[in-house]
């Protein structure tokens, strides 16, 4: 390995942000734009969080590049520009407690009416009769994806006596495997959504699965637009038979006229899953762990594709 490693790194004070750098490391900011340096030499890339497509698309200039970590769980969006050989390191784990927390939040808004109180206090109206809300105690909670963020999830309403169901791709310990979905989702009174963006996932959410939950059930999806079909989604709201609290959606962003921001019983959130001060502490250890490993050669965590290192 050469005497020093060349890094593209999206924050103007990584040695600040990241609590000091490993020795040999040489940074160069970058989080989109123009080129103002020579990507050439680039070996271990970490794209801007949430940043423009070009951030991923700058990937193919780099020759030399051995390491992309991101800043997210998801990866999907980064594939197309992985060239043979790079090694891809999602950001497990660092999302967890955002996310979790924001499920939680999504279900008790929905499920106290928290928009609509927010809607009355704008226009300076008490309601005559509030009627009663809804209360997580003695409900079903099904998490579909069941991994380290259905794991944080799952901790957060523990406090909240209701029940769990653990659903993933395969079978483990206390988790269904997603075969036995169908037979599942008439049982959940709130389905969270947190499972990756694959072919396998893409439109999983649709006419037949909305068709299956119960009467009155609340959609939470914490995951990525695309699981859900937005025209079944839409289709279901109007029936009035369902709820949904998005984080994520597909199109996105929504654009305004979008059926679904008039759609009934919906709660809307603009992609704020990971967006919170849980988030830089989390990303800055495992950015700065994962550079420690790099240089010393140990083997790195969270490889998703591409070659071990």
């Amino acid at each position: 390995m050469a005497d020093s490693v060349n890094t593209w790194l999206p924050w103007k004070d990584p040695q600040s942000f990241l609590g000091g750098l490993p020795e040999r490391v040489r940074t160069t900011y970058y989080a989109g734009g123009e080129l103002d340096q020579d990507p050439d030499q680039v070996e271990f890339y970490v794209p801007s969080y949430m940043g423009s497509s070009r951030v991923v698309e700058v990937i193919a200039e780099m020759p030399n590049l051995k390491v992309v970590q991101t800043q997210t769980a998801g990866f999907e969006n980064v594939l197309p520009y992985l060239p043979d050989g790079v090694t891809l390191c999602n950001a497990r784990g660092v999302h967890d407690a955002s996310t979790a927390e924001l499920a939680v939040a999504l279900i008790l808004a929905s499920y106290r009416r928290i928009p609509t109180a927010v809607a009355n206090q704008q226009q300076g109206v008490w309601p005559a009769d509030p009627g009663i809300d809804d209360s997580l105690a003695d409900r079903t909670v099904l998490i579909l994806g069941y991994g380290s963020i259905g794991e944080a999830l799952e901790r957060r309403l523990a406090g909240f006596e209701c029940d769990i169901i653990r659903v993933a791709r395969r079978a483990r310990d206390g988790v269904a495997p997603i075969t036995e979905l169908p037979a599942l989702l008439p049982r959940a009174d709130v389905v969270v959504l947190l499972t990756p963006a694959t072919e396998e996932t893409k439109g999983l959410v649709d006419a037949e699965f909305l068709g299956r939950m119960k009467d009155g059930a609340l959609l939470v999806n914490v995951a990525r637009g695309v699981v859900v079909n937005t025209g079944d989604l839409v289709a279901e709201l109007g029936k009035g038979r369902i709820r949904a609290a998005l984080d994520v959606t597909d199109p996105e962003p929504l654009p305004a006229g979008h059926p679904l921001w008039s759609a009934p019983n919906v709660l809307v959130n603009p992609h704020r899953g990971g967006a919170s001060t849980a988030f830089p502490p989390r990303v800055a250890r495992l950015v700065r762990a994962q550079l420690e490993r790099y240089v010393t050669g140990e083997p790195l965590i969270n490889v998703v594709a591409g070659p071990p290192r």
